[in-house]
Parts: structure tokens; C-alpha cells; sequence
């Protein structure tokens, strides 16, 4: 299960992400409405947790704007309003539970599991095609020519960021936050380790596609057609 957390307080997000960690959820971390309505628009998530108060950007005017975009994606609102009115406006919104501060890491664990088990609500993994390649992220299988290669988890995170984008450039720190998380320590020299490491595997394959290197910005997929 693949998390956003959007909350300003790091003390509790780093909390937070210790009790997700331990259920094998993968969180992507930021602190500032914009930059949560950037990382929801940029990427798919399972669930959301939202903070009503934010910076820059409020929870509710960030949640308006993703249900008017069509994100259907099952959002918590988190917040110290307590009040009856307080946890209307925000349902009404297009939240889908409301849990008050303080709160028990355990009980918002219970409350995503129970968003879990509601039928419809989380995403199915998808199939992905590009050119002579076909990419099961769920199974993180690569096929190409009749041959299918299986791929490590950072692997198929690179890969499923890359191929959702097709040929479109794709900049680095877009992969780094996507593969590690936004606010993992990260060396820019592990995006290359991986980079070669699918590239290698593209060729065991025998695939068209390739990698291409875009100085100064990032990477793509290119089809290598035979005209």
C-alpha cells in the first residue's frame, strides 16, 4: 500500500512513519499544502492522510481541488478542530474518515484498515505496456520477446514511474522522491546505480526501448523502432 502523509508537524511524521513502516506501507512525506497538491496530482497513491491546517495551501482547499480533478483516492483528515461542524465541512469536502489530535498511531492504523476492506476503494494494480515491453508492477515482472524478468522493488518503482510517463522526460528528483520516499537521505549516484541496472536488464531482454540519459534533467523511455 502506497501512502501520502501531508502533515507540518515533523515530530509526528516521523512517528508516524515508524508505525507505517512496520506494516509494509510505502509513505511519501511532505509538509506544505502546495507541495501535497503537487505529490497527489504527480503520483497515485492508495490513501491520503491530510492535515487541515497547513501551510501555504489548507487542508479543505487542497481536497476540494483534488475531488474537482477527479482523485477519488480515499483521503483521513487529520486536525485539532474537534468541533460537530468542523468534521461536516471537512466530510462534505470529500474526506472519507476524520480522526482529531492527539490521536494513537494505533487507531489511525485501524482506521486505514478499515477504509481497506471497503469495497472499491483501493487501486488495482495495473498492467503497463510501452513498446515491447509489458510491466506488472503488482507482480514486478518485465516481459519483452517472449521472456519475462523479474525485478527488484526500487527496480519496479523506477520503472513504473518511467513507463507512466512514456517518452516524456522525467526529472531526477521526481525518481528520487517516487523510488526512496521525499524525505529519504538519498545519494543522486543510486538513481544511476538503478538506471544501469534496468538498462541491463533491457538488454537481456533484447527490448527496443531504452533509457535515455537527458543532461541536466533527468531520463526517458524511447522506443527504438526499426523504421
Amino acid at each position: 500500500m502506497r501512502l501520502l502523509l501531508i502533515e507540518d508537524d515533523k515530530e509526528l511524521c516521523k512517528a508516524l512513519l515508524i508505525h507505517f513502516q512496520s506494516q509494509g506501507y510505502e509513505t511519501d512525506v511532505c509538509h506544505t499544502g502546495t507541495d501535497g497538491l503537487f505529490y497527489a496530482l504527480q503520483n497515485v497513491y492508495d490513501l491520503m492522510i491530510l492535515d487541515r491546517m497547513l501551510p501555504e495551501l489548507d487542508g479543505l482547499t487542497l481536497l476540494s481541488a483534488l475531488r474537482q480533478k477527479g482523485i477519488q483516492t480515499p483521503v483521513i483528515l487529520a486536525t485539532a478542530m474537534d468541533s460537530l461542524n468542523d468534521k461536516i465541512s471537512g466530510l462534505d469536502c470529500g474526506a472519507d474518515d476524520y480522526i482529531t489530535k492527539p490521536f494513537a498511531p494505533e487507531e489511525l492504523l485501524a482506521r486505514i484498515r478499515a477504509l481497506a476492506r471497503r469495497p472499491g476503494n483501493f487501486r488495482k494494480e495495473a498492467v503497463y505496456s510501452f513498446g515491447d515491453l509489458e510491466f506488472d508492477p503488482g507482480r514486478q515482472e518485465l516481459s519483452s520477446q517472449g521472456k519475462t524478468l523479474s525485478l527488484s522493488k526500487k527496480e519496479s518503482a523506477l520503472l513504473e514511474y518511467l513507463i507512466k510517463n512514456k517518452e516524456n522526460p522525467v526529472k531526477r528528483p521526481m525518481l528520487l522522491s517516487y523510488v526512496w520516499g521525499s524525505d529519504a537521505e538519498v545519494e543522486e549516484g543510486n538513481l544511476d546505480n538503478y538506471i544501469y541496472f534496468l538498462r541491463r536488464r533491457l538488454r537481456s531482454l533484447k527490448s527496443r526501448v531504452q533509457i535515455r540519459t537527458i543532461h541536466g534533467v533527468g531520463y526517458s523511455l524511447t522506443d527504438q523502432t526499426e523504421g
